[in-house]
């Protein structure tokens, strides 16, 4: 079991870095997948707030593993469709830095709410993202490509922290380095907030 969860955070971890490879700014000529893909990479409350997602699902345990990134990367995806559609969503780089320090704060004091609540929070929090990345959607680019692409981006971004959580309780640091990474998150949203 130990070797499967190594090797799933290990590909997630490729996954996630193989975004880096093409996020260079400029390549109009990339393919629309491969823009979505980048630009969840592009941003480091985005980054984040992805893996905050993961490691507060990790923290909770049960139904939240998967519940909590499906909502979230389900919402986005809605949030991204509406900011195409060109329905204006409100306050959204607010929303995004939000996001971060709230969903760091929810994993520095391990908050275990209802599996709702939870899903509900990642909704709300999801479709700023997904506004985000929406709006900034190239007009060169297939709609449909590009949300997969920042679809995948965002669940592979949830596994990374999924992994994290699930490696540091198998190394029996669970509480104490989750915590400490809550607040690394959260601070640093703060920092950007206020930057």
């Amino acid at each position: 079991m130990k070797a499967l969860k190594t090797k799933g955070l290990f590909a997630a971890a490729l996954l996630v870095a193989t975004g880096s490879v093409f996020a260079h700014p400029g390549h109009e000529h990339a393919s629309s997948f491969m823009t979505g893909f980048s630009h969840p990479m592009g941003g480091l409350d985005h980054l984040l707030a992805m893996v905050a997602i993961g490691l507060w699902a990790a923290s909770i345990g049960g139904r939240a593993l998967w519940a909590i990134p499906v909502a979230f990367v389900m919402t986005m995806i809605l949030g991204g469709g509406l900011a195409v559609a060109g329905m204006s969503v409100p306050f959204v780089e607010q929303g995004i830095l939000l996001s971060v320090v709230v969903l760091g704060a929810l994993v520095l004091f391990a908050k275990r709410l209802p599996i709702l609540v939870c899903v509900a929070i990642a909704g709300a929090f999801a479709l700023f993202h997904g506004a985000a990345h929406g709006m900034e959607m190239p007009l060169t680019a297939n709609g449909l490509q590009y949300a997969l692409g920042f679809a995948v981006a965002t669940a592979g971004l949830h596994v990374v922290g999924l992994g994290l959580g699930q490696m540091m309780t198998t190394i029996g640091t669970s509480s104490f380095a989750t915590r400490i990474s809550g607040f690394v998150i959260s601070l640093t949203g703060l920092v950007l907030a206020f930057a």
